[in-house]
């Protein structure tokens, strides 16, 4: 089944932000390029390397918000990742650039979720579409509420 395309359009007053006029939906989005030692024998990103490209934009998305993962770790809250989900749609290959969307969705008391898309940099093809669930924890690895500065990105995050 083929996926409802992504539409990156600019939001109002937001640099780094876009609206999907497909969903209405807002994202964060950066963007890099592939690297060489990204792909696999058969010349196309490795299907794992997508978990760090989401990695990257959840980063992204935490730092410029204010509160990079460094100073969560810091203020003794961990977010281990409990489930991933991915949908590949297209490969990317060495050295294509893309652009990488996050947005944080679900909420609840000891987990969050963070959405992904990603698209081709020059096409704006879909390459993937995924989500990583992650449990708070102390720095002993006790799950535990989720800290007041990361509930205020669910609260602050455009619309």
């Amino acid at each position: 089944m083929r996926p409802k395309p992504f539409i990156a359009q600019p939001c109002d007053g937001y640099k780094a932000y876009v609206r999907d006029k497909t969903s209405g939906m807002v994202w964060h989005r950066c963007q890099m390029r592939t690297l060489y030692a990204d792909t696999d024998r058969s010349q196309v990103v490795y299907h794992a390397h997508y978990l760090r490209y989401f990695e990257f934009g959840r980063a992204s998305l935490m730092r410029e918000a204010a509160y990079p993962y460094k100073e969560i770790e810091e203020s003794g809250f961990v977010y281990p990742i409990i489930k991933v989900d991915i949908d590949y749609f297209r490969p990317l290959y060495y050295d294509d650039p893309m652009f990488i969307y996050t947005r944080p969705s679900k909420l609840e008391r000891v987990r969050l979720q963070f959405d992904y898309v990603i698209t081709h940099g020059e096409s704006g093809e879909l390459v993937c579409k995924g989500l990583t669930r992650h449990c708070a924890t102390n720095a002993a690895g006790t799950p535990v509420e989720v800290d007041p500065k990361t509930v205020r990105l669910w609260d602050i995050f455009p619309k």
